[in-house]
């Protein structure tokens, strides 16, 4: 991996990879104090709805103000700069950028910037991944039809885990199981924006002074975003989902091979191939010794007695059988790490991960009894979590998938625990989004 190297000699040329970012939050602000210090890349413009709070993340992560002052694209492009505004179309149709990160959390309005970007010969880094766990097979088609690039955020599970299964089936090993780890307890699925830092483990002055989105962290907490994630990791590589859910089966990072193989093997797996999340809380509440919450995984298999042997040889940890075992990074830096999607795709012209399949898909759950006319508000919120399901249920079913979830009134009412379906909430099917999501399913 010589992609540091490379930056430097782009660097040294005067010609940096030149990136537009659309939204500044946690994720962003987590890139933009790290970008500051790699030369090989220019951030000519920031977009947010809130400019003010753009510049004051910035400020906050060590940008000097005259570093982002620039009053235009032009003159930020013309002079090293950066350029702070609200204009995201602007920013996407400018001659000088490259690469466009959507980083708005926002999957309806993230369908819109990404199609953009295309339309203007823009290679896009989505690190909106609920956009992608709805609709990322259709991105990466239309990015095929533009002749640009899709990729996914590197720093974000998805991609990370995509990295270890791109090394084991490289190695010449078949992939068990890959995914990623996660806090959980049945219970947590009720948890909303007002509760999660009950749980999560990080205090409310810790949470404020982080400047943290409760319920952007709550889609973590109540199983929205392991779903997501999930369905992100299966379609990108060609793994198969669970047929009810995720069951998060407990363990830690050395436990791996025991508990992510076949039912039939002693694990927890409906067959070889899958995702699945780990949790690192027994269902007592307890935590599991060295446990993988904040990381990814694959777990491979040696087929054969010589391959089996090489395992004992190097003393390489093992499932009881000795057949499986397992790599993991127990770690995820999130925003920190996104300045390698941005030289893999700047130097090398490789996303890191793509949808490439349609496996899994996020169907919106009911958190709790819905009364007709409620409106639903999407991941994180108070009325609905996401359940991962193979993709042909789902879309067979009518499904509405969590990214749609956003802003929708409910035609009826739907108990706690039942998949919301599009026929039952009244939807604008104007939207690009809707439109994307649709066509998608017509591919199926």
């Amino acid at each position: 991996m010589n992609l540091f190297s490379l930056l430097g000699k782009r660097a040294e040329s005067g010609e940096p990879i030149r990136v537009g970012m659309i939204g500044a939050g946690k994720f962003g602000t987590m890139f933009l104090s790290q970008v500051r210090k790699l030369p090989g890349i220019h951030l000519i413009g920031v977009a947010d709805l809130s400019p003010a709070n753009a510049r004051s993340n910035m400020e906050f992560v060590g940008w000097e103000p005259e570093r982002f002052s620039a009053p235009s694209l032009d003159q930020a492009a013309a002079k090293g700069s950066t350029h702070v505004g609200d204009d995201w179309q602007a920013l996407v149709a400018h001659p000088a950028i490259d690469i466009i990160i959507e980083c708005t959390g926002a999957p309806v309005a993230a369908i819109d910037h990404i199609l953009d970007a295309f339309g203007h010969g823009k290679h896009v880094i989505n690190v909106t991944v609920e956009a992608d766990a709805f609709c990322g097979y259709a991105l990466t088609r239309k990015a095929e039809e533009a002749g640009v690039i899709y990729s996914m955020a590197y720093g974000d599970q998805p991609a990370l885990t995509c990295d270890l299964i791109d090394w084991a089936r490289t190695c010449g090993f078949t992939v068990v199981a890959a995914g990623r780890g996660h806090k959980w307890l049945p219970e947590f699925r009720k948890s909303t924006p007002e509760t999660v830092w009950d749980h999560w483990g990080v205090s409310r002055q810790a949470a404020e002074r982080g400047r943290l989105n409760p319920k952007m962290f709550n889609s973590f907490l109540d199983g929205s975003k392991p779903a997501i994630e999930s369905a992100a990791i299966a379609n990108a590589a060609g793994l198969l989902v669970p047929t009810n859910g995720l069951q998060f089966p407990v363990g830690g990072a050395e436990d791996l091979a025991n508990i992510m193989r076949p039912k039939s093997e002693g694990g927890f797996l409906e067959q070889k191939g899958m995702v699945e999340v780990a949790s690192s809380l027994t269902r007592e509440g307890q935590p599991v010794p060295y446990d993988i919450r904040q990381g990814v995984w694959v777990v491979f298999e040696g087929e054969t007695d010589y391959l089996r042997n090489c395992f004992q040889e190097y003393t390489v940890k093992t499932d009881d059988s000795g057949r499986y075992s397992s790599l993991y990074k127990r770690w995820h830096l999130i925003g920190l790490e996104l300045p390698v999607s941005v030289a893999s795709v700047g130097l090398r012209g490789e996303p890191t991960g793509v949808a490439r399949t349609l496996n899994g898909d996020v169907a919106a759950i009911a958190k709790r009894d819905l009364a007709a006319g409620e409106i639903l508000d999407g991941e994180g919120g108070y009325t609905v979590t996401g359940g991962l399901r193979p993709a042909k249920v789902s879309v067979a079913a009518g499904y509405l998938p969590l990214g749609l979830a956003h802003d929708v009134t409910l035609k009826r009412a739907i108990a706690d625990g039942e998949p919301i379906r599009f026929d039952d909430v009244e939807i604008d099917q104007t939207t690009t989004a809707y439109k994307l999501r649709k066509w998608m399913e017509g591919l199926l």
